[in-house]
């Protein structure tokens, strides 16, 4: 039984990036340190960011408010076969929900600063929580299609930092 059909969210704040378009986002992005972007909360959801600069990493979950369409099926820019959207990050899904683990560089005010960019500038934030190792990293992980990428991706230069 479903109790309720419709979920409201209200962003908590905004990022500030500097990718204008979706083709200006590295496909690895945890490749570039350097390009820093920051998250913009409102002000009353500042004091939330309170011990977040403990932690190295953090997780943003935000809207993908340039996409206007659904799709059940993706095809990623670096693959030749469809999968089903929700073996894929595609912004083309039910909710338009993305998420993205970011380094974080520093805090002030109501400003998060950090690396591993790979949103648009103006998409709004739906929520933030810390990135935790020890619950956060599984063991034993299999990736489904994408698996061959990454042996691909081991064997070559783009390795993780």
């Amino acid at each position: 039984m479903i109790l309720m059909n419709k979920i409201i969210l209200k962003p908590i704040g905004i990022i500030h990036s500097p990718y204008i378009t979706i083709q200006d986002i590295p496909k690895l992005p945890f490749l570039n340190d350097e390009v820093e972007a920051f998250a913009e909360l409102k002000e009353e959801y500042s004091k939330g960011l309170k011990d977040l600069d403990g932690f190295s990493h953090a997780i943003i979950l935000f809207y993908f408010h340039l996409s206007k369409k659904i799709l059940m099926y993706g095809k990623p820019s670096f693959e030749k076969d469809e999968h089903g959207i929700f073996a894929t990050r595609s912004p083309h899904r039910p909710n338009h929900i993305g998420l993205s683990i970011i380094k974080i560089n520093r805090i002030e005010s109501n400003k998060l600063f950090f690396s591993n960019v790979d949103m648009i500038n103006n998409t709004p934030i739906i929520d933030i929580k810390p990135y935790i190792r020890d619950t956060d990293i599984k063991e034993n992980v299999f990736c489904g299609w994408i698996e061959k990428h990454i042996q691909k991706r081991n064997n070559s230069k783009f390795k993780r930092k």
